[in-house]
């Protein structure tokens, strides 16, 4: 765990890997991204062009920064391909799939490759229990979307060492991002507090007191950029129900975490935001 970090490795092409992999590739870092479904990282590499042009047309980035990004991010066919100085995982939002993948990656990878989650709810320290080494591990937790958002919380485990923490920190400094230290606990700083920002306004909806769009209206209005419902649309209301029910589950079911019926039934009917279409708004159009 020495050195500057110049390769990164994604496992997970779903909205935050391909994120997190245009933010590392714009800071000039050589970039391999991983997804068990090989057109996910197809369509990831797609959207990341795109995303990209839209920054040339608003004179933001120039095209040959456009194509030199473009350039240093590459497809990995399997996991054992990950030989990079630093390895995010990006993967579902559940502990079984993660804890697979990082018993793979701590056999494949260097033994100075420092391994992260970008977990947004789940204690780091129960991840990486069953790692044999477990100093080089840490939470390294980006925000939707990557590119926009300044801040990321690096979170220390029960059992990692001052020099994996120190080599995050000149990371984030590299990628032009702001790190907050957070130690182990559920949701961590920002996921905690803000979870009330979707339970409550959700709480609202159920109870007849308003409907999803005026309490995003009444929220915009008084400050926010986007409502609860208008975000968890571009989040994914999936992935924000996966989150909320950790929590719910991390905090011994305390009733101020409770998952909602009815972002419980969207997640049923696949209604998961503006990825599927269709979300608490149509996107169809």
């Amino acid at each position: 765990m020495t050195g500057q970090i110049k390769s990164v490795g994604i496992v997970g092409a779903g909205t935050m890997g391909q994120g997190i992999a245009q933010v590392c590739a714009t800071s000039g870092l050589d970039v391999l991204v991983y997804d068990i479904q090989p057109a996910m990282v197809e369509g990831a590499l797609k959207k990341i062009a795109a995303s990209l042009q839209s920054l040339v047309d608003k004179n933001k980035i120039t095209p040959a920064k456009r194509t030199e990004s473009l350039s240093l991010i590459r497809p990995a066919a399997n996991l054992e391909e990950l030989q990079c100085d630093l390895l995010i995982e990006a993967a579902a939002e559940d502990l079984a799939i993660k804890r697979k993948i990082f018993a793979q990656l701590e056999k494949s990878a260097g033994p100075e490759a420092i391994l992260t989650s970008n977990t947004s709810s789940i204690p780091i320290t129960k991840i990486s229990s069953p790692l044999k080494d477990q100093q080089r591990f840490a939470g390294l937790h980006f925000f939707n979307p990557a590119p926009l958002m300044k801040l990321v919380e690096i979170i220390r485990g029960a059992h990692t060492s001052d020099d994996t923490v120190k080599a995050l920190q000149q990371f984030c400094l590299t990628i032009q991002k702001q790190s907050v230290m957070a130690y182990d606990s559920p949701g961590f700083i920002v996921n905690r507090v803000a979870r009330h920002f979707y339970v409550e306004s959700l709480k609202l909806v159920e109870e007849n007191v308003a409907n999803f769009q005026t309490v995003d209206a009444l929220l915009r209005s008084s400050g926010f950029k986007m409502g609860p419902f208008e975000l968890m649309d571009l989040i994914g209301v999936d992935v924000n129900f996966a989150v909320t029910s950790s929590m719910y589950n991390a905090f011994h079911q305390d009733p101020k975490f409770r998952p909602s019926r009815i972002q419980q039934q969207k997640v049923d009917a696949g209604h998961h935001g503006r990825k599927t279409g269709k979300g608490f708004y149509d996107y169809s159009k």
